[in-house]
């Protein structure tokens, strides 16, 4: 990249004079529990609240910011794409039989070479090359590898970023009419084959152009240096293309995938507000996406798709990445500081039926600050805010407190906004989904390409303690978002730091269907028949009944009576006459490929008649038949172990089938509740783990060494008689 900041290179200059006269200053680190990573457990860790405070002072003090600034760019539009005959691709439902339905695995989170992130972190691959990676062809990754995956995805969705989708792409291949802009310079060549080093020179350049392209180019619009127009054009036309893709891979029966784009919104201090926008077919699409540079409020969106819903365009929002959206996602307000009202609430309802809980950057289904008596709370938590070194707020960031905050809101009278279904995907900027641990690539292409990167095993040498002293230079000098943690050391070892080691290998979105086509799965999304898994392909049922009995577990028709009788995840089941406890249905099968299964547990929340909300995990299954200790209504411990030295499990201790009838106990027929079910594995190596088997190294001391995947249902909501 040419023309980088100069005040970069002066400061990497001093820097070479002045680091050998640094003194040293480790941390010396208790070890991570399994449970929580002490790397994600930082909310009350000072130097982080000190830094964080510096963060948002910075953030509040700039006019664009990262991601451009709240800027109504464009005017919003739904002019509809003037489409050629479509191929026999968007067909319609043949069948409808619940019983028959299979659960389909795939990804709706997905980023190409038109994401102008994915782009800066050297991917080149298009959207026609994810579908072939999804249908299980190798594509390269960034670093110069394979990545493929052992099974074929079901479905699949590019989602790259609207807002000047296709921009970076267009600016730095200099055979563009774009690339002949002045502002096009310091991109030309980015992902020239001969830059696409790894060293710590080769990062930090990157990371200067993720963070200075949005506002460069907000700033170039206004100021008439680019032409609105022409940037309109460049998006409209890689969302064609993008479409095309779609409809080019999409095979009835075999492979299903959707035209989609994420809409990028976040407050000024990069409170995380972004949504992945699924259409149900490719028939009739507006010409351009609605991204934050039409309005950085997502009210609007919903209005957006509310009245292309009216030319008969269908589509649904994601929201995703909770956990880094500052505790703005879920609160009780809205946009512009109002409570709730029930317009408000049915439409956000009608516009984001399912949220994302896992994917890359962190599981959002809650936190262990708020969900005290859950030992598995802690599960692969991400605290930043996104693109930043800024601690994210706890409150209002997490979906299981969304539940019950919903549940709050319809006792004082107000609709519930927070009725949602659960999906895991991956939010990969490589193309290529990431979900398995033993291959996990991350997300940020060239720049977690290796294991160093990662910030799984040490930096080495020299180059180790330059990238150190380098952050700490740098973000003296000319402070950034991404604070002084950019590499950490620890117990005298350099790694990379920030939010990059506390990244998950995860996940699945998986849908129950009757077939393998966009009218099915989109029927199981609109319904809420979806669950999430944290990459392993665990297949979930979850049923509500009164009429349920245990024969129901093992009969040929059991299935087909639960639907018959009660209803599914995404539900609600309203209280009968006579005010009898219903029973929860829950079974799972582990994946074959990878570790089995260790128990299966219900998580509950109600809100009583003074308007207080409350949950309780419980154990309602265990492996190999033990029984739930009543008292804490844990399962015993089965004996699972990992060997850390080479990552070996030993199986026999957990069960490839797991299935309960079970009754709660504490059941009212007065209270507002809702249920989910979470399938949980025996422990196995985290990502983190295996890249140090490999190195020959011992794993990085501040993180879990091993996790216990897992698979979210949709929630059940019991309803009581008014």
């Amino acid at each position: 990249m040419k023309n980088a900041p100069s005040v970069y290179k002066q400061s990497f200059w001093v820097l070479s004079l002045t680091v050998a006269l640094t003194s040293c200053s480790d941390k010396n680190m208790e070890p991570s529990s399994e449970a929580f990573s002490s790397v994600a457990d930082v909310h009350s860790n000072d130097r982080v609240i000190t830094e964080t405070a510096k963060i948002d002072a910075l953030l509040n003090s700039q006019e664009l910011g990262i991601l451009g600034g709240p800027v109504n760019l464009f005017d919003t539009e739904t002019e509809l794409l003037e489409r050629s005959a479509i191929a026999a691709s968007n067909t319609s439902l043949t069948q409808e039989n619940p019983s028959e339905r299979n659960p389909y695995y795939g990804d709706l989170h997905v980023h190409t070479a038109y994401s102008f992130d994915g782009y800066a972190f050297g991917t080149l691959a298009s959207p026609y090359d994810a579908y072939r990676f999804a249908k299980g062809e190798a594509i390269k990754n960034p670093g110069g590898y394979d990545m493929q995956l052992t099974e074929p995805m079901d479905f699949y969705a590019v989602t790259d970023h609207g807002m000047f989708l296709g921009l970076a792409k267009a600016a730095a291949e200099t055979n563009t009419e774009f690339s002949k802009h002045k502002f096009s310079e310091p991109y030309h060549d980015l992902n020239a084959p001969d830059n696409f080093g790894t060293g710590v020179f080769n990062r930090f350049k990157r990371l200067l152009t993720f963070s200075d392209f949005i506002p460069t180019a907000v700033s170039g619009i206004f100021g008439q240096e680019l032409d609105r127009q022409e940037v309109l054009d460049i998006t409209r036309s890689a969302w064609a293309d993008t479409i095309d893709a779609a409809d080019q891979f999409n095979d009835p029966g075999r492979f299903t995938t959707f035209a989609a784009y994420e809409y990028t919104s976040s407050t000024t201090n990069m409170g995380n507000l972004h949504r992945n926008v699924i259409f149900r077919t490719t028939e009739t699409l507006p010409r351009e996406p609605f991204s934050r540079m039409h309005s950085n409020n997502p009210e609007d969106l919903w209005d957006w798709m509310d009245e292309l819903r009216s030319k008969g365009v269908e589509s649904l929002a994601i929201p995703h990445n909770s956990n880094g959206s500052n505790g703005q996602m879920f609160k009780s307000v809205d946009w512009s500081g109002t409570p709730f009202d029930n317009s408000y609430a049915q439409q956000r309802s009608r516009n984001e039926p399912i949220v994302e809980i896992t994917q890359i950057k962190g599981t959002s289904e809650t936190h262990p600050t708020l969900s005290t008596r859950d030992e598995l709370a802690g599960f692969e938590i991400t605290p930043y805010r996104v693109a930043t070194g800024a601690l994210s707020q706890v409150k209002g960031s997490y979906v299981r407190e969304a539940l019950l905050t919903g549940l709050a809101l319809e006792a004082e009278g107000t609709s519930n906004p927070y009725q949602f279904g659960f999906i895991g995907s991956s939010d990969t900027h490589s193309a290529a989904s990431q979900n398995d641990e033993s291959a996990f690539s991350s997300k940020l292409g060239i720049l977690s390409s290796t294991a160093e990167q990662r910030g799984s095993i040490p930096q080495k040498g020299f180059e180790g303690q330059l990238a150190y002293y380098g952050t700490q230079l740098l973000e003296t000098i000319n402070p950034t978002p991404l604070g002084k943690s950019l590499y950490v050391k620890i117990n005298g070892d350099v790694y990379a730091g920030g939010a990059s080691p506390t990244y998950g290998a995860s996940g699945f979105a998986a849908a129950w269907a009757e077939e393998n086509t966009r009218e099915s799965i989109y029927q199981a999304f609109r319904r809420k028949e979806v669950f999430a898994t944290s990459g392993p392909r665990i297949r979930l049922r979850f049923f509500a009944g009164y009429e349920f009995d245990s024969t129901m577990l093992s009969a040929a028709d059991g299935v087909e009576r639960a639907y018959a009788n009660g209803v599914t995840m995404g539900g609600s089941l309203l209280a009968n006459e006579s005010s009898t406890s219903p029973g929860f249905l829950v079974m799972a099968s582990a994946d074959p490929k990878n570790a089995p299964l260790q128990r299966l547990q219900v998580v509950k929340g109600w809100v009583d008649s003074a308007g207080n909300t409350y949950e309780h995990v419980i154990d309602v299954a265990c492996a190999n038949g033990a029984e739930v200790n009543p008292q804490t209504n844990r399962c015993p411990d089965n004996g699972a172990r990992v060997d850390i030295s080479d990552c070996s499990i030993n199986p026999n201790t957990g069960s490839a089938q797991i299935s309960t009838l079970w009754h709660d106990p504490e059941f009212d027929p007065e209270q507002r509740a809702f249920y989910y079910a979470r399938a949980i594995e025996n422990p196995t190596c985290r990502w983190s783990t295996w890249d140090a088997v490999r190195a020959g190294v011992a794993p990085r001391p501040d993180v879990a060494t091993t996790i216990q995947e897992r698979a979210w249902s949709s929630p059940i909501h019991f309803i009581p008689q008014s």
